[in-house]
């Protein structure tokens, strides 16, 4: 399987299963994950960091979920994290999806399930 390679913009995150299908913005640019979701009150869906392995939520305004992805998107370990916190990078992770804090477990993102991202 060759390296994944997405651009900046939006598209669709599909949980294994294919029932739940949220609205993803993809952050690939050096520029566009520096920022994440710094500055922001909330977050619509989620975003998806790539590359990276690891997340702090320093000057950020709300809790958010950090899921950690593989290279075939599968979930290593998904964290919530408070503001001020400085998540430990995870060695097989190449990919972040961050959401609001609870948003996860409702769409069923947990260690060990797959999920797709589907851009445009």
């Amino acid at each position: 399987m060759g390296r994944r390679r997405w651009r900046d913009g939006r598209g669709r995150l599909v949980v294994e299963g294919g029932e739940v299908a949220v609205p993803l913005e993809i952050a690939a640019s050096w520029r566009a994950r520096t920022r994440g979701l710094l500055g922001r009150d909330s977050v619509q869906g989620a975003l998806l960091l790539s590359p990276a392995n690891s997340v702090h939520t320093f000057r950020m305004r709300f809790a958010i979920d950090v899921a950690y992805l593989d290279r075939r998107l599968t979930v290593v370990a998904v964290r919530t994290m408070r503001p001020g916190r400085l998540g430990l990078p995870r060695l097989r992770a190449r990919h972040v999806l961050e959401a609001g804090a609870g948003a996860m477990a409702e769409w069923g993102v947990r260690e060990g399930v797959r999920v797709e991202v589907v851009e445009g």
